[in-house]
């Protein structure tokens, strides 16, 4: 999970935010760590239980009938292909600017060479050598990380982590928390991630409930206890593991290059369109010595590698399992879902490498794909806890969410962007996510619900429990139609509470961290505490979760 989430264009991503918004821009995805951990004390456990081959599988679980077919159908495109180009081409791209910075190869060469391999490797090796691979990808790519920040921080041209610090440009970045006294980007870099963005944008690999990727991992693992263990220890080494080194080099980056007219002179052939804030980190990495150039080269290889593979395999398993099996051939055989298999992973790679090649930063794609994905998210929390949402809630918020997405971006300079707007620019993607909320709910109540043998089956497959149900459970009882034990504890309470400790836990890791990197000892040592404190009573809790359904 972590090998495919730690890719070419993260890094990049991560030194945008800092260059452009200071390190608190990072909060844009450290709030998804709260859907993370939703989805290990919470819905883990659930998508084990539902024992589907892809999450895409889980809506003829849920839902019955036409709708639902259509559902899974559609979104297996929507997301295999749509989405997934979009996440694949952000790597495609940030691998496109390290090639041409730091092996100065152009964008068509880059593209052939990194994704002729990739593919070849993706539709031989298949899923199992996809998640072997990834394993050992994952060292290589973070000793690579942390052997260029070493170095680069340290380097003459930086002086040190005592002069980084001491920067009055990088005191300015330096903050994890942003300003409180800039309303705006108090609001935008904090309030709207912590607030609404983790419950109601789905993303790769922070899709609320669980989804995606991640529940191909939960899906595959051994049981429900590894699907649980392995989930949490993702979220550890993702929020509070990798960030650190990449922080490092985006800030000695602003000590080395300052601006953007800085990184235009030092690479004058690099193409004005890609000429951005995240190229600053290839850019650094060209003042690496021979050696560690080979060993850092090599790191960020395994990550396009270990993310693109993921991303092949993911799309083709939702074209292959929930498309063409279910849509175009039911009577297939394994030997021509298996053809189809290997086609789609090309065909994958190849729209990929194009939209790459018209876009000029990690940046652009990431608003892109949360703005797309806004609202929808309070549907994948509730769809498992909520007798009444169906298969039309989701379909109209997930076209909701895109139309009104797009609506937005073509008149974004009169709603938002202009003297007279009348929104604030923070607003766009809060709008975005009340009027799709709005539109799904309403669609809930005006449609017809799932009939109850829909709902029975669900429910004694998964038992996800609450009061949501309590309805279901009236009405099972009077067909004489026994659900579960009502008397047993619901364990849902319980797993928020963890969620809220492990929270705790894994942002303490992260803020102890970055204080001891800053001199900020008392401070830090105060959070190694609580750190300690969190895991001590994270343990209770989960102890007495398995005491629990």
């Amino acid at each position: 999970m972590v090998a495919t989430t730690f890719s070419t264009d993260t890094p990049n991503l991560v030194t945008d935010f800092v260059r452009t918004d200071g390190v608190s821009g990072n909060w844009g995805w450290w709030a998804f760590l709260l859907t993370g951990l939703l989805t290990v004390f919470v819905y883990a456990k659930l998508w084990r239980k539902s024992n589907v081959a892809t999450d895409m599988e889980f809506y003829d679980l849920r839902y019955g009938g036409k709708p639902a077919h259509f559902l899974r159908g559609f979104r297996s495109l929507y997301l295999g292909v749509v989405f997934n180009v979009m996440a694949m081409s952000a790597v495609t791209l940030a691998a496109i600017k390290i090639g041409q910075v730091m092996l100065g190869l152009e964008p068509v060469e880059t593209v052939l060479i990194g994704g002729t391999v990739t593919v070849i490797f993706s539709a031989i090796g298949g899923f199992r050598g996809v998640v072997y691979t990834d394993f050992i990808l994952f060292f290589v790519a973070m000793g690579g990380a942390i052997g260029a920040a070493v170095y680069l921080v340290n380097m003459p041209e930086v002086g040190g982590l005592d002069n980084i610090l001491a920067n009055t440009q990088v005191q300015e970045k330096m903050s994890i928390l942003p300003d409180f006294s800039d309303t705006d980007a108090l609001i935008s870099l904090l309030i709207i991630p912590l607030a609404v963005q983790w419950w109601s944008a789905w993303y790769p690999g922070g899709e609320p409930g669980g989804g995606g990727y991640i529940a191909q991992r939960m899906l595959a693992a051994k049981n429900e206890n590894h699907a649980i263990g392995a989930t949490f220890f993702f979220n550890i080494l993702h929020y509070a593991l990798r960030p650190w080194p990449w922080i490092l080099v985006a800030l000695a980056s602003i000590v080395v290059f300052p601006d953007l007219e800085s990184i235009r002179q030092a690479f004058p052939d690099v193409p004005e369109n890609i000429l951005k804030n995240d190229l600053a980190y290839s850019a650094m990495l060209t003042m690496l010595p021979t050696g560690l150039l080979g060993l850092v080269l090599a790191s960020l290889g395994a990550a396009y590698m270990s993310t693109i593979s993921t991303h092949l395999n993911w799309g083709s398993s939702y074209i292959v399992n929930d498309f063409y099996k279910q849509q175009v051939n039911k009577k297939a055989s394994e030997k021509e879902l298996v053809n189809v298999g290997r086609i789609s992973t090309v065909v994958l790679m190849v729209l990929s490498s194009l939209f790459a090649l018209e876009l000029s930063n990690a940046t652009q794609l990431f608003d892109i794909i949360i703005m797309f994905g806004a609202g929808t998210g309070l549907i994948f929390l509730l769809r498992w806890f909520w007798w009444r949402i169906n298969a039309w809630s989701e379909i109209v918020a997930m076209f909701s969410s895109g139309i009104i997405s797009i609506v937005f971006w073509q008149y974004e300079d009169v709603l938002f962007l202009s003297d007279g707007a009348p929104f604030p620019t923070w607003s766009k993607f809060p709008l975005v996510v009340l009027i799709t909320t709005i539109l799904w709910l309403a669609t809930t109540f005006l449609t017809k619900p799932e009939e109850n043998k829909v709902l029975y089956r669900f429910y004694k497959i998964t038992k996800p429990g609450g009061p949501g149900w309590k309805k279901l459970h009236e009405e099972a009882r009077a067909e004489g139609i026994s659900l579960d034990d009502e008397n047993v504890k619901w364990s849902v309470p319980s797993g928020v509470l963890a969620m809220i400790v492990g929270c705790i836990l894994v942002y303490g890791c992260l803020f102890a961290t970055g204080n001891w990197i800053y001199g900020n000892y008392p401070l830090a040592m105060g959070l190694s505490i609580l750190v300690l404190v969190a895991t001590f009573i994270l343990l209770r809790i989960w102890r007495g979760m398995k005491n629990v359904f």
